[in-house]
C-alpha cells in the first residue's frame, strides 16, 4: 500500500512519503477527511480505554475480544513466560521483519495480569507494565556528497549530509542529520567521506561514523556559514550552545515559529491566531513578516480554510485589539533567546521604556538584576540585527503602542533561589505568587528536584509536597512565604 501510494503521487507530480509513519501522521492531519478518506490506511488494535458492562482479567483477554468483535489484531502477537522466550519471541520476529508487508522496529513486553497495571503505575510518558525491545537500526556504507545547512523554526541552524543514494531496510535514504557543531567535530565527518549511516527507531537517517581508512586525503572539512543559508542575516553561535543560530526575525524559515510566539498568550495574545491558520497565512505569501500580520483585510481572511466572514472579523478586530500591549509582552512576543516572562519584566521594571532597552551597551544589560552574560549578549545582539530593528519599528508604524514600565528596583534577595508551588493560596493566585518570585530573581518550576530551594504549599497540595520532603526541600506554608518576601 506504501509502495503504491508513493508511485501515485510521484505520477501526480507530488512529494513521495519518506516511511509509512510519515505517511500515516500526514493523512491523520489532513484538514480535508476526504484527502485522509482516499489513503489506505490501516490499523492493528492492542488495547481498550473505558469499559463498562466487561472486564478483563488479562491483556490476552482484551485481544481476544477485539479480535472476536471483528477488529483487526495484529496475529503475532504471544503470550510468553520468563525471559528465555521473551528473547526467542524478539529473536524470531527479527529473523521474519523483511517478509512482513509492515514496518516494525521491535517488539512490546506487556505485564498479561491486568490487575497489576494500577500497583505497577506509569511514568511520565510510558507504563510500568509494558517495555519496548527494538531491533538493532540497519546500517549501511555510502559516500557523503556535500553538507547543507537547514535553518529550523526557531532559528538553529543544523548540518545535513547529503548521501549519495543507499537502501536501507527498503527506504531509499539520500540525506542524513548531522545533529550540531559539536557533533561534526567529534565525529570528524568530512565532505567525500565514506560513512556509515542508519536510521534511528527505523525512521530517521543519521551518520553513525566516517570510515577513516578508506580516505584518499582529498576530503574536505566542512566550514560553518557566516551568514544564514535562507535569509543572508548574521549566524551566531552563543555560548555554550553546540549549534549555530540566526537571530533575524524575519527569516522566512522561522516565519510560522515567529509568529505563533507572537501571537501567545504571554504575547500580543491574538486570540484566533493558531497554527493551522498561520500555516495559511505564510503559504499563500499573506503574512512574510511580523508587520504583515497588522495589514491583513477582513476580505482576505475570509476566502481562507475554515475561515467564514464571522471569523474573519473577530481576528481582524483582535489584532486591533492587540496593538496596544506593554513592554514586558512586547518584549517576549519578539522571541529573542533567553527572554521569557521573567526576563522580559526584568528588563522593562529596569529601562522602563523600549528606546532606551533596543540601545542599551551589553554592559547596561548586565547592570539589570538577575541578567547575565548570556541573556546579555543576546538581548545585544538581537538589537543589533537592523532587520530586527527594523521590524520594531514597522510595528511601531502600523499603530502597535507599547506602554512603557514604571522604572522599578525591586529587591533581588531572591536571586538564584528556585520555587515550586502546590495547593491553593488564600491571598494570591498562582500567578501572581510566581511573579513575586520572578520579580526579586528567582525562578519557578513545575517539579520538584534536588535543585529546588523552597516548595511553598497551600490548601490541598499534591505529591510535590511529599517529594520535598523526601528530598529534604525546604517547605514554607503561606504564611512563611510571605514573610520570606516581607510582606507581613
Amino acid at each position: 500500500d506504501f509502495e503504491a501510494l508513493n508511485r501515485e503521487r510521484e505520477k501526480a507530480g507530488e512529494p513521495i512519503f519518506a516511511n509509512p509513519r510519515n505517511a500515516a501522521a500526514g493523512s491523520l492531519r489532513q484538514l480535508d477527511p476526504n484527502i485522509t478518506a482516499s489513503r489506505p490506511l490501516s490499523i492493528f488494535l492492542y488495547d481498550v480505554g473505558v469499559v463498562e458492562g466487561a472486564e478483563f482479567p488479562t491483556q490476552w483477554a482484551v485481544l481476544n475480544a477485539l479480535k472476536a468483535w471483528g477488529f483487526p489484531v495484529c496475529e503475532l502477537s504471544r503470550r510468553a513466560s520468563g525471559l528465555e522466550e521473551l528473547l526467542a519471541y524478539h529473536e524470531e520476529l527479527l529473523s521474519k521483519r523483511d517478509a512482513l508487508p509492515y514496518e516494525i522496529d521491535g517488539v512490546v513486553y506487556k505485564v498479561d495480569d491486568r490487575t497489576l497495571h494500577d500497583i505497577l503505575g506509569a511514568r511520565t510518558r510510558s507504563p510500568r507494565w509494558a517495555v519496548a525491545h527494538k531491533f538493532p537500526p540497519r546500517q549501511k556504507t555510502t559516500k557523503l556528497l556535500d553538507i547543507l545547512w537547514s535553518v529550523g523554526r526557531t532559528g538553529i541552524i543544523t548540518p545535513v549530509a547529503i548521501l549519495e543514494p543507499v537502501n536501507i531496510g527498503g527506504v531509499t535514504v539520500s540525506r542524513a542529520t548531522l545533529h550540531n557543531l559539536d557533533e561534526l567535530a567529534r565525529k570528524d565527518v568530512r565532505i567525500g567521506d565514506q560513512v556509515l549511516v542508519q536510521r534511528a527507531g527505523d525512521v530517521i537517517p543519521q551518520v553513525v561514523m566516517p570510515i577513516k581508512d578508506l580516505r584518499t586525503g582529498k576530503e574536505k572539512i566542512p566550514t560553518p556559514p557566516r551568514t544564514c543559508p535562507v535569509c543572508g542575516g548574521e549566524t551566531v553561535r552563543f555560548e555554550g550552545e553546540p549549534f549555530l543560530r540566526c537571530t533575524n526575525l524575519d527569516c522566512p524559515a522561522q516565519l510560522k515559529g515567529h509568529i505563533e510566539h507572537f501571537a501567545s498568550k504571554l504575547g500580543m495574545d491574538i486570540d484566533g491566531l493558531g497554527e493551522k491558520l498561520v500555516e495559511q497565512l505564510v503559504d499563500k505569501g499573506l503574512v512574510k513578516r511580523l508587520p504583515d500580520l497588522y495589514d491583513l483585510s477582513v476580505e482576505q481572511l475570509a476566502a481562507l480554510e475554515r475561515m467564514g466572514p464571522k471569523s474573519a472579523q473577530n481576528l481582524v478586530s483582535a489584532l486591533q485589539a492587540s496593538k496596544k500591549t506593554t513592554l514586558p509582552r512586547f518584549l517576549y512576543s519578539l522571541g529573542i533567546l533567553h527572554v521569557g516572562e521573567g526576563v522580559a519584566r526584568a528588563l522593562a521594571q529596569h529601562f522602563g521604556d523600549l528606546d532606551s532597552l533596543m540601545n542599551a551597551s551589553e554592559e547596561e544589560l548586565l547592570a539589570v538584576p538577575g541578567i547575565g552574560p548570556e541573556i546579555a549578549r543576546s538581548v545585544h545582539e538581537f538589537f543589533s540585527e537592523p532587520s530586527n530593528r527594523k521590524t520594531v519599528q514597522d510595528l511601531l508604524e502600523r499603530g502597535v503602542v507599547v506602554e512603557g514600565a514604571p522604572v522599578q528596583r525591586v529587591s533581588q534577595d531572591l536571586a538564584g533561589k528556585t520555587f515550586v508551588f502546590t495547593g491553593a493560596l488564600q491571598s494570591f493566585t498562582r500567578d501572581e505568587a510566581s511573579k513575586l518570585v520572578l520579580e526579586r530573581g528567582g525562578r519557578v518550576t513545575d517539579s520538584v528536584s534536588r535543585k529546588t530551594d523552597y516548595v511553598v504549599a497551600g490548601a490541598d497540595p499534591g505529591s510535590k509536597l511529599q517529594k520535598a520532603r523526601d528530598l529534604g526541600v525546604t517547605v514554607l506554608d503561606e504564611e512563611s512565604f510571605k514573610q520570606l518576601l516581607g510582606l507581613s
